[in-house]
């Protein structure tokens, strides 16, 4: 395929598409019609002569086809990106993706590390769902991701081959409550007291579980508040706004007027955070990121009773 016969718009609505998994998804990231990208995606498989997406009733996934000339289209897009900012070319250079949950904390923590270590390492990172990083790193868009799953933890997704994954942390899913709350007063909360409470969710979507509210909860919850980002989340329950769940390791950046609870009395919530890479020999830039995201992860535990 000649790439000089694809504009970059192209390329960036093709990369789009293949990342987010359907065309409408793609469509509202980018601030564009629908009709306008599936014309782009015409236009690069017309360029390519190939079927790069496979459209199914679940969304997109990329071909055969589509994964080489995506791996393509990001070597372009991202040498594209360098000349423009005035950025070298740089063999040390990593892509990194995260949930919202590790970006409180380990994240910041192994870049932390990885300066006064190896500063001769760029890291370049982005947040993003696990299905949306998962679809990611099938598209040569990123190296690594951090991703969560929940029992029976399954793969992020069913694309072969597998991804290769390394769980890094495995815990239990805790309750963040007011401090001035009559639940705040104890050392753990027993799952029967969640019943009646108002709750801080995230926004519901095809993708993602219900966030923010317990898992298994006997009654309809009733939310009061939604937000995709933990620090709003966080900062609503310190005004008194309700309760909502949290990672383990979300304990040491929560804001004053909130506090961490464990949950017992019911089935035990566990969360697993796992390394997730394409099954091919990782590059040495890569595989030092993940030493340092190793390490930071097997840093000290949160004290839930400060």
């Amino acid at each position: 395929m000649d790439f000089t016969d694809v504009s970059l718009t192209s390329l960036r609505v093709f990369r789009a598409v293949a990342e987010r998994g359907s065309f409408t998804a793609a469509a509202l990231s980018l601030g564009y019609t629908q009709s306008a990208v599936s014309r782009q995606i015409a236009s690069i498989e017309r360029a390519a002569g190939a079927e790069l997406l496979e459209r199914r009733r679940d969304g997109v996934r990329l071909t055969a086809p589509g994964r080489v000339v995506m791996r393509r289209a990001t070597v372009v897009l991202d040498a594209t990106a360098r000349e423009l900012s005035g950025l070298p070319e740089s063999d040390g250079t990593v892509r990194l993706g995260w949930l919202p949950s590790a970006g409180a904390s380990l994240v910041p923590e192994a870049l932390a590390a990885l300066r006064s270590t190896d500063p001769g390492l760029r890291v370049i990172s982005r947040e993003g769902t696990t299905p949306a990083l998962a679809r990611a790193l099938r598209a040569g868009n990123i190296d690594l991701a951090l991703l969560a799953s929940a029992p029976p933890f399954r793969a992020p997704d069913d694309e072969s081959p597998p991804l290769a994954l390394q769980t890094l942390t495995e815990r239990s899913l805790c309750l963040a409550v007011p401090a001035e709350h009559p639940l705040a007063r104890l050392d753990f909360v027993d799952v029967v007291d969640l019943r009646g409470q108002h709750w801080i969710a995230g926004p519901s979507a095809g993708e993602e579980r219900l966030m923010g509210v317990w898992p298994g909860l006997d009654e309809r919850p009733e939310i009061v508040h939604t937000a995709r980002d933990w620090l709003a989340k966080l900062r609503l329950v310190a005004a008194g706004c309700g309760l909502t769940t949290v990672s383990r390791s979300l304990a040491s950046a929560a804001p004053p007027g909130v506090r961490i609870l464990e949950v017992r009395g019911g089935p035990q919530e566990l969360r697993r955070l796992s390394l997730a890479r394409l099954p091919q020999p990782p590059a040495e830039p890569v595989l030092r990121l993940a030493a340092a995201l190793r390490a930071a992860a097997l840093g000290t535990e949160p004290d839930l009773t400060a």
